[in-house]
Formats: C-alpha cells, sequence, structure tokens
C-alpha cells in the first residue's frame, strides 16, 4: 500500500506527525509537500495528491489543511477522486464502507494527532461494502465519464 500525503502550511505540523506514525508501521508513502508552516496555497497540493490517486501511482490519499474543507474541495476537482472530510474516526470507517473514498481530509486544527491516526487506520483497513453502496457510488462515476 502507498499512500500520497499533502498539507498546506496549516496542516504541516499534523502532515510531519502522521509521517512519522507511517514510517513506524512500515506503511509506504509519498510527501507532495508542503515542507513547512510557511502560507501557500491547498489546492497546489490537494490536486497532485488527487491525480497520484487517480492516475493509479498511489492506493489513498491523505490530505491535511486547517479545517479540512479546502482540501476535499480542491481534491474532488480530480475525477476519480471521492475526497472525504473526516473529523473523527467513525466518519473515517463509514466514508470507506459506504461512499468507497480514497482520499482521506483531516482537519489539522481540530484534531488530535491520536484521533488523526485512528482515522487514518480506519480509513487504510476498512473495505468498501459494495451493495446498495456500489450502485450509488457508480452513478458518481458514471457522471464523470458524461461530463
Amino acid at each position: 500500500m502507498k499512500i500520497a500525503i499533502g498539507a498546506d502550511h496549516r496542516g504541516y505540523k499534523l502532515k510531519e506527525q502522521l509521517k512519522e506514525y507511517m514510517r513506524e508501521k512500515g506503511i509506504e508513502f509519498v510527501d507532495f509537500g508542503t515542507d513547512s508552516e510557511e502560507s501557500v496555497d491547498y489546492p497546489d497540493y490537494a490536486i497532485p495528491v488527487g491525480e497520484a490517486v487517480a492516475k493509479g501511482e498511489c492506493d489513498f490519499g491523505l490530505l491535511i489543511c486547517y479545517t479540512g474543507i479546502g482540501m476535499s474541495i480542491a481534491a474532488n476537482k480530480v475525477k476519480g477522486i471521492r475526497a472525504a472530510h473526516v473529523v473523527a474516526p467513525v466518519y473515517a470507517k463509514m466514508t470507506r464502507q459506504h461512499n468507497d473514498a480514497n482520499v482521506l481530509c483531516l482537519p489539522g486544527g481540530f484534531i488530535t494527532k491520536e484521533a488523526a491516526i485512528e482515522c487514518l487506520e480506519l480509513f487504510i483497513n476498512t473495505e468498501f461494502e459494495g451493495g446498495r453502496h456500489k450502485r450509488r457510488v457508480d452513478k458518481i462515476e458514471s457522471y464523470e465519464k458524461e461530463h
């Protein structure tokens, strides 16, 4: 498994903490930046992470900004991406089970490191349930293909 990870300046600290956690767990990742707390624009990181996932270069994406909202909006502009703004572990599990989300967007300013780790673990280890949920995801994919 390989995870594409990116953050803006407000998510940088949590990104670095999660990178350390992934190193310890042997989870492979590609860091798309940013590399400091100096002000940057979140789309510059969300879009390349989304593209890496959409192209199959990475299995999942992980994006962090202050609220997680901007990253999710930007990543969802990439065809094939289902980025989920997650604020608690239960949402990480549910968005994988029901939405087959492929990019996890976390709020660096509103989540603890421990909760972020739990969200990440649930996100990458929870399987999509399929069934009625697949029908719904298929409708999203069909729309993307038509437009």
